[in-house]
């Protein structure tokens, strides 16, 4: 077949046309997939038994996967900077001591906050080139996680990630009040890249940075973030305490 015979009447081509679809609907995370599996199950079954619900079960099923989706993020081409691991809104920056599961010095270092509603994109990404030195679960309770008290009560895991540049960061995934499964996929020793997708926080959750001291932070409590793309802060030229 001719490309001519390919093109729509508006001048596109077919695989133009299908380009455009997928930049328009993101893939969806691997770990969301059984969870969709289920809804889009249980709405067959509800429409087989009731003969009803067949436009509130399509609905319910694509909810559940745009809830999922992992849209394509490209990081700026800046070194010495770390990038927002999730999407989501500033809660708190504020000088903290690290949680222990990090292994980093009981000492205050900036720490930036990002809670993500049930709107926003669940998945999370690395937030500058390294490599993986630890990750830590933990189990806990599950506040909501636009509190404070989350950070050290909720169920959480964490990442502890060395720079190439040799600063260490440590991003820790916290469980919300309707969040019931973290997923993460990276292990120690593995060499990540920044803005790659490493995990997955299911419904509302929250999503802590930990920064080495001396780090200039650069955005402000109530700011958006887009995870992979937007700068949290610089890093010292030292790469900072560890």
């Amino acid at each position: 077949m001719s490309e001519k015979s390919q093109a729509s009447p508006s001048g596109f081509s077919v695989p133009h046309i299908a380009g455009l679809v997928r930049a328009a609907i993101p893939p969806m995370h691997p770990g969301g997939r059984p969870l969709v599996a289920g809804v889009a199950v249980a709405a067959g079954l509800f429409r087989a038994v009731t003969g009803r619900g067949t436009l509130v079960g399509v609905l319910a099923t694509a909810a559940t996967a745009a809830f999922f989706r992992d849209p394509r993020r490209v990081p700026p081409p800046l070194t010495g900077v770390v990038l927002a691991a999730a999407d989501g809104t500033v809660a708190t920056v504020s000088d903290v001591v690290p949680p222990p599961e990090l292994g980093l010095p009981p000492v205050l270092a900036p720490r930036v906050s990002v809670f993500l509603s049930v709107l926003d994109v669940h998945v999370q990404r690395i937030p500058a080139d390294g490599r993986v030195l630890a990750v830590e679960y933990r189990p806990g309770v599950f506040l909501s996680a636009d509190l404070d008290k989350a950070s050290e009560d909720n169920e959480r895991n964490a990442m502890l990630l060395e720079t190439t540049g040799g600063a260490k960061i440590g991003v820790v995934q916290i469980a919300g009040l309707l969040a019931r499964r973290i997923v993460c996929d990276v292990a120690p020793g593995d060499e990540v890249a920044a803005g790659e997708t490493y995990g997955l926080i299911r419904f509302g959750s929250r999503v802590d940075t930990y920064l080495p001291r001396g780090s200039r932070v650069t955005v402000a409590v109530g700011q958006r973030t887009i995870g992979g793309e937007t700068v949290l802060a610089e890093l010292p030229a030292t790469g900072g305490a560890s």
